[in-house]
């Protein structure tokens, strides 16, 4: 079944010139059947792009769902219009009243700066904790992953001395969980960070499963069923070009910047870029969807509590 966007979303045209299913008001409460509402906490600068890249996940797996945007209420952010804020986005403090099947965080060019100096950071802290009495299962990307582990097991992050960038060959540490079916034994992932958690930090006894990891990337999957949050450090929601456009804006403003590994042909910048992670994306976001699908209940009352953060 598709998925249900706000009406005008500029993501719109895009998905639907690539296929992707989507559905309007009127036919959706035709359907006898309640929609997963999945909100998305969007603190990318760049929210349009974000904002389709998630969409057009969500938008191919085989139930209805209805995507509500979600911003910072302590924050308003600097590269978006106001325009399209008001049009398409609820802070927080307008839905916290609210239940969600989904909750999903994306990263934020922060992750350099200690926590505690994030503008938004109290609040992004709040709605950690809120998810465990009004979100059934979390995905957090990147920054927000590190955060949020974080906040949940008080795991250290770690700046790196030279970004990590590329696309990397991980592998599965634990085959049997239900978010990795469907996989190959090897898969392809962006990675584009500047900072890392690692292994050795993970807290023993915590409820904390490494699923995904590369020899030369890092911790890229945690499941954390205790909280019902995932961990995703890295990005297979990006699109073919996301890395070449970083590479591109980096060299162009002088900043000395390796050419991302493993993603362009013989490493050449020049030529164009294969995507070898959509069909990953597809069948993460799939599985997790899944998940949800099959724990959450019909009337969205029976959010089970998580337990206290430590």
């Amino acid at each position: 079944m598709p998925i249900k966007i706000p009406d005008n979303l500029p993501a719109q045209a895009t998905l639907e010139d690539e296929g992707v299913l989507l559905i309007t008001e009127q036919a959706a409460v035709r359907q006898d059947v309640r929609p997963l509402e999945i909100a998305l906490l969007n603190l990318m600068p760049e929210k349009i792009k974000t904002e389709t890249q998630i969409a057009r996940l969500l938008g191919v797996t085989p139930l209805q769902i209805e995507l509500t945007l979600i911003s910072t209420s302590s924050y308003a952010p600097k590269n978006t219009s106001a325009e399209h804020m008001l049009a398409f986005y609820r802070p927080w403090n307008e839905v916290r009243d609210r239940r969600f099947d989904g909750l999903i965080i994306t990263g934020a060019p922060v992750e350099t700066l200690p926590y505690r100096e994030v503008a938004y950071w109290q609040e992004l802290t709040d709605i950690f904790d809120w998810t465990q009495s009004n979100v059934q299962e979390t995905f957090n990307i990147c920054w927000a992953g590190q955060a949020a582990l974080q906040h949940f097991h008080n795991v250290p992050k770690y700046n790196l001395t030279e970004k990590l960038f590329g696309v990397f060959p991980h592998r599965f540490t634990d085959v049997q969980d239900s978010l990795l079916r469907g996989f190959n034994d090897e898969i392809a992932v962006p990675v584009s960070r500047h900072a890392e958690v690692r292994r050795e930090d993970l807290p023993q006894d915590a409820g904390l499963s490494v699923l995904v990891e590369s020899e030369e990337a890092g911790l890229c999957l945690i499941r954390d069923e205790r909280h019902r949050q995932v961990y995703m450090f890295n990005h297979l929601e990006y699109d073919t070009n996301t890395l070449a456009n970083e590479y591109d804006r980096a060299t162009a403003a002088g900043v000395e910047t390796a050419v991302p590994a493993y993603y362009y042909p013989d490493d050449d910048p020049s030529q164009a870029p294969v995507n070898r992670w959509r069909a990953n994306a597809n069948v993460l976001f799939g599985n997790w969807i899944n998940e949800i699908y099959r724990s959450t209940s019909f009337e969205l009352s029976g959010v089970p509590a998580g337990p206290e953060t430590s």
